[in-house]
């Protein structure tokens, strides 16, 4: 078996190429995705269709420009707090952007999330709203989370 580099986000890394005739198939064991790569796309995203610089969020959430600029790449693992401080300077709700990156990594991982509204949600909009909710289609744009439009 011989390695081959392989340059990922600007990070290289060595993989195997080649099958030894004594080894066994590979496995499919699904498409592992890492929190951080899938957090890192969707701020970057947000930000990007906001048509704001990496500057202009880094002095905003009071966080290092080099630093921002990794946590995007998907090369550093962010604190919750530093999360919620880049949230709020992209002015979007930290369960949004989690919901969004939820969203992303069910569908990269091949799983189907069912697109309903609980019970007790649909009673209360009908309660405000006057019509009946059974998924998230139902409920207006502008209060429907990122990955549900």
């Amino acid at each position: 078996m011989t390695k081959q580099p392989v340059s990922v986000n600007g990070v290289v890394r060595w993989k195997d190429v080649g099958q030894t005739e004594n080894a066994a198939p590979a496995q499919d064991t699904g498409k592992v995705i890492l929190l951080r790569h899938a957090i890192g796309e969707v701020l970057r995203d947000v930000r990007q269709r906001q048509g704001r610089t990496l500057r202009e969020v880094s002095h905003s959430a009071r966080v290092s420009l080099g630093y921002l600029s990794e946590v995007e790449r998907g090369q550093k693992e962010a604190s919750s707090e530093l999360l919620a401080s880049i949230c709020q300077a992209l002015n979007i709700s930290l369960s949004a952007m989690l919901a969004e990156v939820s969203a992303r990594m069910a569908v990269e991982e091949g799983f189907s999330v069912p697109d309903t509204v609980p019970a007790e949600f649909s009673e209360q909009f009908k309660r405000e709203y006057g019509i009946s909710a059974t998924s998230s289609r139902d409920i207006p744009a502008a209060e429907r989370p990122l990955a549900a439009r």
